[in-house]
């Protein structure tokens, strides 16, 4: 099969179009046809070398940890899925490829009308917006602010404390992308330099709980302005919150989690921005784009699969 895969590690043209083994599904396992595969910050730490405990990263190592498309071979013992099943679901590496096996807990039913662009860009970041605000105890009533709150996982983060009842949701960004913010449902306030006093002015009342998307300055901020540091959690400063006494986010996905999300994106109540589509082949140039730390929402690849 084809995929967009590693020979060795390093910057962005390491990752390139090849041919690999197919991967077969196994007892208790589904195999997928991708049609179309997210990008992602941690796939870009795989590329450069990292790997989180566990996992074999010899080589040829194929990134990808989000992927939408369609069963083709089901597993011994499995039930309660099919052949042609359309689905979208999370793994850890292998969905830069035209074919990826995963467990059924793994996957969710792809909702009818959900593009194939966006459910592949689904999974890993609505997932990790679902832990992060279930963590922080997101209810009816409550202040969140969200920073970085333009990229994809920001986006989700915004939508879904909506979704649970928060009153407000302030979400930083550039100025380029207030009008955006708002069309998700926050109140966008600009990063940088005097943030504390301006989310105080927007929030006379206090933030009962912050999600830092954006790195050290970002926590800081947070713990300033959050009273119950238990309501504090960072995706991208692990050592600093250790240093400040917030609770570290815990790694623990289901499908459950993406098949509520799902259905909230059937409602219309969690939308997704696609940034760029790009085709299998031009992995690199989606980890170019993707390592600049700007532009708002979600690259993707989409995925000729065989038919």
């Amino acid at each position: 099969m084809k995929a967009a895969a590693l020979t060795s590690f390093g910057g962005p043209e390491v990752l390139t179009l090849t041919e690999v083994a197919s991967p077969q599904a196994g007892p208790g396992q589904l195999r997928v046809r991708v049609r179309s595969a997210g990008v992602n910050h941690f796939d870009t730490a795989i590329r450069k070398g990292w790997a989180p405990p566990t996992v074999d990263n010899s080589f040829p190592v194929v990134p990808g940890n989000e992927y939408a498309g369609v069963v083709d071979q089901v597993g011994e013992g499995v039930t309660g899925h099919s052949v042609g099943d359309t689905v979208l679901g999370y793994c850890t590496l292998g969905a830069y490829a035209e074919y990826v096996v995963v467990s059924p807990e793994q996957v969710a039913a792809k909702p009818e009308r959900m593009p194939w662009d966006i459910a592949g860009g689904f999974s890993a970041n609505g997932v990790g917006a679902h832990l992060c605000l279930r963590e922080l105890k997101i209810g009816p009533g409550d202040t969140v602010l969200i920073h970085a709150a333009a990229g994809a996982l920001g986006t989700f983060a915004v939508q879904l404390a909506r979704a649970w009842g928060a009153r407000t949701v302030i979400g930083t960004a550039s100025e380029a992308n207030h009008a955006y913010l708002r069309s998700v449902g926050a109140v966008p306030v600009t990063y940088g330099e005097g943030l504390i006093e301006r989310v105080r002015a927007l929030a006379p009342d206090g933030v009962d709980a912050a999600l830092d998307i954006a790195g050290d300055h970002a926590l800081r901020a947070s713990v300033a302005l959050v009273t119950d540091k238990n309501r504090v959690r960072t995706m991208v400063s692990d050592e600093l919150a250790a240093e400040l006494g917030v609770p570290t986010v815990t790694p623990k996905r289901s499908n459950a989690q993406l098949a509520e999300l799902a259905e909230l994106h059937a409602q219309g109540k969690l939308k997704l921005h696609i940034r760029q589509a790009l085709p299998l082949a031009q992995a690199a140039a989606a980890h170019r784009s993707i390592e600049t730390g700007h532009g708002r929402g979600k690259i993707v690849l989409l995925v000729d699969s065989p038919s």
